[in-house]
């Protein structure tokens, strides 16, 4: 009976041990996993984010409602998607098109994001490319996104800024 309380509790230890550095090493790939927007006295709204451990800005937000984890990419022109992703947030393959990525040329598709979330930062009706060869679970919020903010960067931390829409 006692040495099976110690194996229980041994692999219960590890069990616990095992959770809690993948949950360390993750939020060192996204430090802006649970993202605090704020309403500056102006009504703009603003998130702050904080530099991964390679240097990125990592975040995450999501697109037409599925939850989902940005890569902030000022080289990209589009928000680029891969295939799975966009088929889970219903977006549809417009016509195909080539870009050139530091992976070579690629084949992408036109398609439209209903909505972005970041934080408090919404935003409607976003150029997207749907990019089959692109692996993983990150999406490249490119400058079709980023246009449509403010952003300034300081001692690792970028703040994005979403201006209050002008009084009708």
């Amino acid at each position: 009976m006692g040495q099976g309380m110690l194996l229980l509790c041994l692999a219960f230890g590890m069990v616990a041990l095992t959770g809690g550095f993948d949950r360390w090493l993750e939020g060192q790939a996204n430090p802006n996993r649970n993202l605090q927007g704020i309403f500056s006295p102006d009504g703009a709204r603003e998130v702050v984010l904080e530099r991964n451990r390679q240097g990125h800005y990592v975040a995450s937000g999501q697109v037409n409602g599925i939850s989902v984890t940005f890569l902030l990419d000022t080289g990209a022109t589009d928000v680029a998607i891969p295939a799975h992703i966009a088929d889970a947030a219903g977006l549809e393959r417009g016509y195909p098109g080539r870009a050139s990525t530091a992976n070579g040329t690629v084949i992408v598709y036109a398609t439209r994001i209903d909505q972005l979330v970041l934080g408090n930062i919404v935003l409607h009706d976003l150029s997207a490319s749907i990019t089959p060869s692109m692996g993983g679970d990150t999406i490249l919020l490119g400058m079709s996104a980023l246009q449509r903010i403010e952003f300034s960067q300081r001692d690792g931390r970028l703040t994005l800024r979403q201006n209050a829409p002008a009084p009708r």
